[in-house]
């Protein structure tokens, strides 16, 4: 199997999940030393820690799940009649507070688990255009730094991909927006965007982008965004 066969298989190596025969191909292809391969399992490797870093866990506690498990094993007990009905009897208003109490909590931890699940697949799909842009065959990169520093892909038919690092979480009511720039032209809001607590942030803009002379660049804004920059740019990357 050729590098070009093999082109859009090294970040799915990297993160794990490629399949055969293009798993195999890879790693006979690392075994005996191919340059080319090592190089593109480098940059893979890069791309696949920080988009992993950029992308927030959602994977239940496991003191969620332990609860979750308890309150299921709870409500499918059941107790027989004792002889002291006197004494079930006394408790029994008790019980039915306790056990109301335990069914909202189980329904309210079932919730968050079901948002998590939510959050979750939405993180999936932000991932899959991540890697559709990053692996599209007109797909351009440039990279940035000076401060927030990371990479950006650029396919005119899919979309735009930020990728960025050491940049800070935006204060409460703030957040970063992307602006795609086209040559000679006002900026064009591209998406909202927060980064995480370690300073890592993933953004994707789907849809069609004229490349040619085109400018992508960042600015703090109000969380519910701005049709134009009200503040200094961060940063910028011009396509070349």
């Amino acid at each position: 199997m050729s590098h070009e066969e093999l082109q859009g298989q090294y970040e799915l190596y990297a993160m794990g999940v490629a399949e055969d025969p293009e798993r195999s191909e890879i790693r006979e292809h690392l075994d005996r030393g191919c340059e080319v391969c090592m190089k593109e399992m480098r940059r893979a490797r890069q791309v696949a820690s920080m988009i992993g870093a950029a992308a927030p866990p959602a994977t239940p506690s496991a003191k969620l799940r332990r609860r979750i498990l308890a309150s299921v094993g709870a409500e499918q007990r059941s107790f027989g009649w004792a002889p002291w009905l006197g004494l079930v009897a006394a408790l029994s208003l008790v019980g039915a507070f306790y056990f109301e109490a335990r069914e909202r909590s189980s329904l309210e931890e079932l919730a968050a688990v079901r948002s998590q699940m939510r959050q979750q697949a939405v993180d999936l799909t932000r991932l899959n255009e991540a890697m559709t842009i990053m692996n599209g065959a007109d797909t351009r990169q440039v990279n940035f730094g000076a401060g927030p520093k990371g990479k950006i892909f650029v396919n005119p038919a899919l979309g735009v991909l930020l990728i960025a690092t050491n940049l800070p979480p935006a204060p409460a009511g703030k957040a970063y927006e992307m602006w795609v720039i086209p040559k000679g032209a006002k900026p064009v809001p591209a998406g909202m965007f927060q980064s995480q607590a370690d300073g890592t942030a993933m953004h994707v803009r789907t849809g069609p982008v004229d490349m040619n002379g085109m400018t992508v660049a960042v600015t703090m804004e109000d969380q519910a965004g701005a049709a134009q920059p009200t503040s200094a740019i961060l940063f910028a990357a011009p396509l070349q």
